[in-house]
């Protein structure tokens, strides 16, 4: 097997934000949690992911400050993962992939789920990078420095 590279030290923000959660299963697992989902069983009844796999990747995000356990919210003595705000922080993360995906990924008419707003069910707005004077800007309008 081929051992994985750290990227923790790179100047670049992409290549450290791909360290700390840049595994599918990783993803996967704080989308599950914006999803309501707090529990080992229960990201492994809707994943199908191996415990072992699923053990490695919850201690890693904990580790790193997107997971924190907490006492069981119905005072059983299960412990459950919650999101940091630095783990909430990666919702606009999974918001972009979920609208790439359904932009590039689905047929035209292909079944899919949907993120909507829970006060009115509609669907939210999409993602728009912006300017500081809030201008809307795409890759050709901007620049990497540093």
């Amino acid at each position: 097997m081929v051992k994985r590279v750290s990227l923790w030290n790179s100047g670049c923000p992409v290549a450290r934000s791909l360290d700390a959660i840049g595994d599918w299963w990783s993803l996967l697992i704080i989308r599950d949690a914006f999803d309501g989902k707090r529990r080992f069983g229960e990201f492994q009844t809707g994943l199908g992911i191996s415990r072992g796999v699923l053990a490695t990747r919850l201690r890693d995000l904990t580790m790193r400050g997107i997971f924190e356990t907490a006492p069981a919210s119905d005072g059983t003595a299960y412990r459950e993962y919650v999101l940091t705000e630095k783990g909430r922080g990666l919702f606009p993360v999974i918001v972009a992939l979920r609208q790439w995906g359904e932009d590039f990924l689905f047929a035209a008419g292909e079944a899919h789920s949907s993120l909507v707003d829970r006060e009115n069910g509609a669907p939210i707005a999409r993602l728009v990078v912006q300017s500081a004077d809030g201008r809307p800007v795409n890759w050709q309008d901007t620049v990497v420095t540093g």
